[in-house]
Formats: C-alpha cells, sequence, structure tokens
C-alpha cells in the first residue's frame, strides 16, 4: 500500500473553509443555474459568473460541479431510484467516479453537494490511477452498501485506458472473491456511454451519465447517512 491519500490541495482552506467563500460560491451556483436554464454554454457561463465573483480555478471547477439547469435537475429527479427499490436487482457502478470520491472523502478532502442532491469532489484520474491509504475503505463501505440492500449483482466499470485500470478490476474481483459478493468487474473503452446506454440503475455522479442513463442512485450521499462518515462537505445550494 503506497503511503498517500486525496486529502486537500494546498490552498483549499483559503478557497473554501470559511463562510465568506462558501456564501460567494452558494450565489455564482444561482448564478450559473440561471445561465444553464437559458441554454448559456456551461464554459461560457462557468466564466461569465467565475469573473463576476473572482473566483480561482478549483472555484470553478466546483462550481461547474454542483450546477445544472432547471432542465437537467427535474430529468435527474424523475430518473432517480431509492435504496429500497434495488433489491434483487443488478446495478452498474462507475467505478473510477465512485472509488476516487469516496477515497477523497475519506482523506478529508472537500466535498461538494451540487443542486441535484449529488456530491461532487475535484479529483480525477488523469490518464493513470494509484491506489491510496483509502482505496480498501471504500471498497469496503460499497460492499456495506451491496448487503444491506440485498442487490442481486453489482458490475463495477472501469475507464480501459487508464493506466493500472486491470490491477484496480483484479483487486476487485479477489475482494469479491474473498467475501463471497456477487461482483463483477469489466473494463470499457467509453464507460460513460456505456453507462448511458445501460438498461440496469447506475451508480456515479458524472452529470453527462446521469442525464443520459435511464435511473440512478445516489450512492455517497446514501453512505454519508448511512455510515456516518465524517466528511467536509460544503453543501452548494
Amino acid at each position: 500500500m503506497n503511503n498517500r491519500n486525496r486529502g486537500k490541495n494546498t490552498g483549499d482552506d483559503t478557497l473554501f473553509g470559511s463562510e465568506k467563500q462558501i456564501s460567494k460560491l452558494k450565489m455564482a451556483v444561482e448564478d450559473m443555474q440561471y445561465l444553464l436554464s437559458r441554454e448559456y454554454p456551461e464554459k461560457a457561463a462557468s466564466d461569465l459568473v467565475g469573473n463576476r465573483y473572482r473566483l480561482k480555478t478549483r472555484q470553478i471547477q466546483a462550481l461547474r460541479g454542483a450546477s445544472a439547469s432547471i432542465q437537467q435537475l427535474h430529468n435527474r429527479q424523475l430518473k432517480h431510484v431509492d435504496a429500497s427499490d434495488l433489491k434483487d436487482k443488478t446495478v452498474y457502478l462507475d467505478g473510477f467516479n465512485v472509488l476516487i470520491l469516496l477515497e477523497s472523502l475519506l482523506s478529508e478532502a472537500y466535498v461538494f453537494e451540487g443542486l441535484d442532491g449529488c456530491i461532487r469532489d475535484l479529483s480525477g484520474v488523469h490518464g493513470t490511477y494509484k491506489r491510496v491509504n483509502q482505496t480498501l475503505r471504500a471498497v469496503e463501505l460499497v460492499a456495506s452498501f451491496y448487503r444491506k440492500n440485498q442487490i442481486d449483482q453489482l458490475v463495477w466499470i472501469f475507464d480501459k485506458p487508464v493506466s493500472n485500470s486491470g490491477r484496480i478490476k483484479q483487486i476487485i474481483l479477489e475482494f469479491a472473491e474473498e467475501y463471497h459478493l456477487n461482483w463483477e468487474a469489466d473494463l470499457q473503452y467509453n464507460p460513460d456511454k456505456f453507462l448511458a446506454e445501460s438498461s440496469a440503475t447506475v451508480i456515479s455522479s458524472d452529470a453527462w451519465i446521469l442525464d443520459h442513463c435511464k435511473e440512478w442512485f445516489n450512492l455517497i450521499s446514501y453512505l454519508i447517512t448511512e455510515e456516518r462518515l465524517p466528511a467536509n462537505l460544503i453543501k452548494m445550494t
């Protein structure tokens, strides 16, 4: 196990640690929703709002993750399912999206609740996935969710082009075998498209997937509540 985590970046406490900054971000999200609901392109809208509130790069990243148009929010809410709906179902899980987000949360990084109720962070794969100290705990949390809700099968979908995707797939399968879990893991060249076109319930906080999938479940919010996870959570509403 490597001695690393996905905690805060230097300067994150300055950007996200005060009521003044959080208040500014909430106002920025309101403005962003207004523009997106009037079909402004996301980049143009975030540039405009970012300039208005003098936001830094990571604040703009948080802003974009938290924002959505009124139409998008309505569409996502219609397709959201409850934990009670998952019993005896096959569920597809956006592997890197969920794993990295949980690792960030467990590393005490700032995470953000958007207008759609989804939790997002500021980490990314950037072509290579590196296991961290919190990886095993993140997988254990997914296993707890799987058992409690009596899900029939959980299928982890990972980005095939990402370096080490084959290794994390093997870790997931070995964990499932050890603990007798009906899990599968698959590598896809275009996992977003694969998940969006699936007929199964999808677990992801990726906005494009949520806008295009058949139905989805908000796993990270569930885990924060159900497992009483401590989190540096900023509600952007």
